[in-house]
């Protein structure tokens, strides 16, 4: 089976050397980094082709041949890139996480008779996965909380902070209004803001804010109280808001000395390098889902928590396994036949399937990635 993968970065590198070890599979990535391409060829045979992934002709091209495509783009080109591949007919698993609604195209999905599973990294993505996995087995779903975060091992001044995917995406998550369900309706609240502090093993305190991160969930998980938060070393939501709120996020250009400038181009020079994991540096990824509802034997609390740290025997770091292995193993779920059904997917849709779930945990859980679960009863709905 032939696999395209768009996107050579930390993310897209770790998904090209998991799959290249199953010989059932040929893989091709394609990127516009030539250093990044030739780092997998020469270090691990995988052959690599050099595009410019904005254009979609190009990416027609490059997965012309493809059984299955795995989308790592950028987020502003994740919408388009993700339309043409379906263009072509071809199935694919998207990590992009792009803004806009992936169920726009669910009807050019259908008609080409292809299954496009959306937002299947870590958080969205498992999060999701185990939210319809447990909300499937409730008789009322009440309440869903998700809290995950991306942190350096050691915190460094000023910003505490690594970059374990694109940092232009970072800086989305920073600035995308963020939606969550309260009373069984959707509110959407700045990025940032409802601040709280959560302490976790091995890690101390950490800082929670929401994100647009709940995703598809507010539209498909019937849930009156529903919200995700990404966490960070306490002090860096402050330092990202007064940035934002001064403006230099801001993509409208500004005039200086008779050059136009986009503020955003000035920031993310100056963030990037510093955010940028260098060599010797480690990560963690956290997650806790937390599922409230009313099942068989009453109110009942399920848990998931997963803590990963950086590979040091492959140099793979935590944020591209839990992000890159879910969609890896997304994939072999796919060429395995356990699902068929076409269209535009959400990781909740395959939580509700039993078999679908257990794959993708049993597929994890061989690359070391643990989600751990817990029950417990409650005495009243935790709504109440």
């Amino acid at each position: 089976m032939n696999i395209v993968i768009l996107g050579a970065g930390r993310v897209g590198g770790a998904m090209a050397i998991d799959l290249a070890k199953d010989k059932r599979f040929h893989v091709l990535v394609a990127d516009r980094d030539e250093r990044s391409l030739e780092a997998l060829r020469t270090g691990y045979g995988i052959p690599g082709e050099r595009i410019d992934v904005s254009l979609e002709s190009t990416v027609r091209r490059v997965v012309a041949k493809a059984d299955f495509v795995i989308s790592a783009v950028p987020g502003f080109l994740g919408f388009r890139t993700l339309e043409a591949i379906l263009e072509c007919g071809k199935n694919v698993v998207d990590i992009a996480f792009f803004p806009e609604d992936p169920f726009a195209l669910d009807e050019l999905a259908r008609a080409k008779k292809v299954t496009a599973i959306v937002d299947c990294g870590v958080a969205p993505g498992m999060s999701n996965l185990l939210v319809g996995h447990v909300a499937a087995g409730l008789q009322r779903t009440d309440r869903v909380r998700i809290y995950v975060g991306g942190l350096p091992s050691v915190r460094q001044w000023p910003y505490e902070y690594k970059a374990g995917f694109s940092p232009i995406d970072v800086i989305e998550e920073y600035t995308r209004p963020a939606r969550l369900v309260r009373g069984g309706k959707v509110e959407v609240c700045p990025a940032l803001s409802e601040l709280e502090l959560i302490d976790f093993p091995d890690l101390g305190t950490l800082e929670a804010f929401v994100t647009d991160g709940l995703r598809t969930l507010a539209r498909t998980i019937d849930a009156p109280d529903m919200i995700e938060k990404t966490m960070r070393y306490p002090g860096h939501a402050e330092k990202m808001r007064m940035l934002r709120e001064t403006g230099f996020f801001s993509d409208t250009p500004t005039d200086i000395d008779g050059v136009s400038v986009r503020p955003i181009d000035v920031a993310t020079r100056l963030l990037f390098p510093m955010w940028q994991m260098g060599e010797g540096d480690e990560d963690v990824t956290i997650m806790r889902i937390v599922v409230d509802g009313r099942g068989a034997a009453g109110n009942v609390r399920t848990t998931y928590d997963l803590v990963d740290r950086f590979d040091r025997v492959t140099g793979t770091t935590a944020m591209a396994r839990t992000t890159g292995y879910t969609a890896t193993t997304a994939v072999r779920m796919l060429a395995a036949g356990l699902w068929t059904e076409p269209g535009v997917i959400a990781p909740e849709r395959l939580g509700q399937n039993a078999a679908c779930t257990d794959f993708i945990l049993a597929g994890l859980r061989e690359r070391g990635i643990v989600y751990r679960k817990s029950v417990e009863l409650l005495e009243v709905p935790a709504s109440a």
